[in-house]
Formats: C-alpha cells, structure tokens, sequence
C-alpha cells in the first residue's frame, strides 16, 4: 500500500472552484492508477474520476463532467482534482485512491487498495 493524504478541502459558493491534491508516500506512484471518490452525509461513496498510471487515460462520472479535471505529476507523486463550476450538490468528502489494476475502464471501491483521509468540500448555495 501507499500512504496518500487529500488537502485543498473548503468552503466555497456556487459556481466557485477548488484545487484538491492528494500527495503519495513511496517510490511506485507511478505504477497506479489514480482515482477520486466522494462520500456525502447519508449517502454511499461514489466514483467520481480515475486517471491511469501515465496519465494520458481519464474517466469521469457523468455528474462532474465538463466541471472537474483530474490531473497527475508523477515527479511529484501527486494527484490533482481541480473541481469548476462547483454546485451545492458536489457537497461530500473527497478521497483519493490507488489502484493496481491495469485498466481504469468500470473500476469500483475494490479495485482501489489505498485511500486517504478524506477531505471535507462544501458548496453553499
């Protein structure tokens, strides 16, 4: 496993933007694939985007299309989400998370054998 640890966590208004990062511990960043998922009060945690190893393949889900981009630099063993256009509904805690797996393609909480702490986004309306 890899020690990763979320910060840029905050609140913000509708419409506004924040940049998350997730910072890895170890010497294999480069070998998982990278993912972001959110949990909100109440509800399960769900994907929201992954990014491979090289960072050339990304997958998002639908509801942060167009909105949220994410973003690697393996010198920095660092993972980007650089969320725009926040809505109110994009209120949870994010976590990033990392993956072994080879393909990005229809990866799920399993696939994902490390996780951060989590960081609180709030969006008021």
């Amino acid at each position: 496993q890899v020690q990763l640890v979320e910060s840029g966590g905050g609140l913000v208004q509708a419409g506004g933007s924040l940049r998350l990062s997730c910072a890895a511990s170890g010497r294999t960043f480069s070998s998982y694939a990278m993912g972001w998922f959110r949990q909100a009060p109440g509800k399960e945690r769900e994907f929201v985007t992954v990014i491979s190893r090289s960072g050339v393949s990304t997958t998002y889900a639908e509801s942060v299309k167009g909105r949220f981009t994410i973003s690697r630099d393996n010198t920095k063993n660092t993972v980007y989400l650089q969320m725009n256009n926040l809505k109110p509904e994009d209120t949870a805690v994010y976590y990033c998370a990392a993956s072994s797996r080879f393909r990005i393609e229809g990866l799920g909480d399993a696939d994902f054998h490390s996780w951060g702490q989590g960081t609180q986004v709030t969006v008021s309306s």
